[in-house]
């Protein structure tokens, strides 16, 4: 009794499946950024580029800590958790700020969001300035 059964699969063609997937990316990525244009306001397009900038900063202050030294290790600790701080601190009112989410935050108008952020933000330098020393 021999009960192996065969399997057909159609046979894929590398070169026409990965051009039409890079077209499907590239399509999907033309979307995204059109989309983002047209539906975001500009106060959220600035929030979206100081996370971008605070991404980046990060990434080049770990970058130099690996790459160069991490002698004042205090100071690599300080600006690194300033940025990671800040980061939280901007998305949380990015989310606050964005009109989509009034249900989500019914109490909260954006003035009172951009508030807490500069709450947050003078006591998150504080204590990154007391951590220098």
């Amino acid at each position: 009794m021999n009960r192996s059964t065969k399997v057909s699969r159609p046979p894929v063609s590398s070169s026409a499946g990965s051009a039409s997937s890079g077209e499907t990316a590239s399509n999907a990525v033309s979307t995204l950024i059109k989309s983002y244009s047209d539906n975001t306001p500009a106060r959220l397009k600035l929030i979206d580029s100081f996370l971008l900038f605070l991404i980046l900063a990060g990434v080049l202050q770990f970058a130099y800590c690996v790459l160069v030294t991490n002698f004042p290790f205090n100071s690599f600790i300080a600006g690194f958790a300033s940025t990671v701080g800040q980061f939280v601190l901007l998305a949380s009112l990015r989310i606050q700020a964005n009109r989509a989410n009034e249900k989500d935050f019914p109490s909260v108008t954006p003035e009172r969001a951009f508030g807490d952020f500069l709450f947050g933000s003078v006591v998150l330098h504080f204590f990154v300035v007391n951590f220098l020393g």
